[in-house]
């Protein structure tokens, strides 16, 4: 579940439904939306959808278990599997995606998600509590930054990367509470931010970083969210508490920053972080597995595994069956137009 920080362009409001792996019609297309489908637990299903302009849909094929994220950069689609400890790289063109890609193995390292900066993907791990460097040149390792605690979302503002770090230990209630900045070029820590438990999404609005968080009770049947903010070097958070009815997805639409919450998404005041509740929009019940926001819409995985689209208005523009547990979204367009 994730988050989302791609390039954001061009898609369509044609509604479309495929449950099948081949392409109809235009064989070509000038977009692409890839939908992350981590896969069932344990069968090692997990695959990547392909949704074109014309609103086609195909699938790579199973990809192993747990596929994680996907991210774009270029003309390269990049797959983090996490369960299986790799990362997939394919060139992407108006024809699809060129299989079989380079696979490029992280020593069971449990990667999560991933960011492009400067020709290299910046990716964080669980196994070895570290972010690591894929260097795009090479296609080499190179050496990581070892951090006290699972680091989980990573995104940058074009010169710094920001990190997430949600889990002091592996599987304990998210008890981690700190975000950190690491400079790219020395991959050193330069500043931590206590921004209250389990800080999980990040994304950066207006030189501000906001933050979903969520962590649980000792039995683990209770769920706390809250969400933060860190503007100028000072945070500012917010416990919802128990009982609300929150989601971990965080996005930017309009310039207005929403949470996922009681089935749709709804606007998360910028100065309190309060939830304003009568402004959700979409109604999907406990289904929603992940959202994001692409060229004004938003985008909707959900858990009976199919993409939602929806418009500004909550009215529903676009439909897509895809793999189990969609989870992320990356987009490619043309840019040799």
């Amino acid at each position: 579940m994730k988050r989302t920080f791609f390039l954001l362009s061009v898609l369509f409001l044609a509604t479309s439904c495929d449950d099948s792996s081949s392409v109809s019609g235009p064989t070509t297309s000038s977009s692409y939306t890839f939908v992350a489908c981590e896969g069932n637990f344990g069968a090692s299903d997990g695959t990547v959808y392909v949704i074109d302009e014309h609103g086609n849909t195909s699938n790579i094929g199973s990809l192993g278990d747990v596929v994680q994220s996907v991210e774009v950069s270029g003309d390269k689609l990049f797959v983090i599997v996490n369960n299986s400890h790799r990362i997939m790289v394919y060139d992407i063109s108006e024809t699809g995606i060129s299989e079989p890609g380079i696979e490029i193995q992280t020593g069971n390292s449990s990667p999560r998600e991933m960011v492009v900066l400067n020709n290299k993907v910046y990716f964080t791990n669980w196994n070895t509590q570290d972010v690591k460097v894929l260097n795009l040149v090479t296609y080499q390792l190179e050496s990581p930054l070892l951090l006290s605690g699972l680091p989980e979302d990573i995104i940058t503002d074009g010169d710094y990367l920001y990190v997430s770090m949600p889990n002091l230990a592996l599987y304990d209630q998210n008890l981690g509470s700190n975000v950190v900045k690491i400079d790219p070029e020395s991959m050193s820590v330069l500043e931590t931010y206590d921004v209250g438990l389990g800080p999980e999404s990040l994304l950066i609005l207006n030189d501000e970083i906001y933050i979903a968080r969520k962590n649980y009770s000792t039995d683990w049947y209770t769920t706390y969210y809250g969400s933060s903010k860190i503007s100028n070097g000072s945070v500012t958070s917010l416990d919802y508490g128990a009982g609300v009815a929150c989601g971990g997805s965080i996005l930017v639409s309009n310039n207005t920053v929403y949470r996922t919450y009681d089935g749709g998404v709804a606007p998360l005041d910028a100065s309190s972080l309060e939830i304003n509740a009568m402004g959700r929009i979409g109604s999907y019940g406990s289904s929603i597995y992940h959202a994001e926001s692409i060229d004004g819409l938003i985008w909707l995985g959900l858990t009976d595994n199919t993409v939602r689209v929806m418009n500004s208005a909550g009215a529903e523009v676009g439909f897509y069956s895809v793999g189990a547990y969609p989870g992320d979204f990356a987009v490619w367009n043309n840019q040799n137009q």
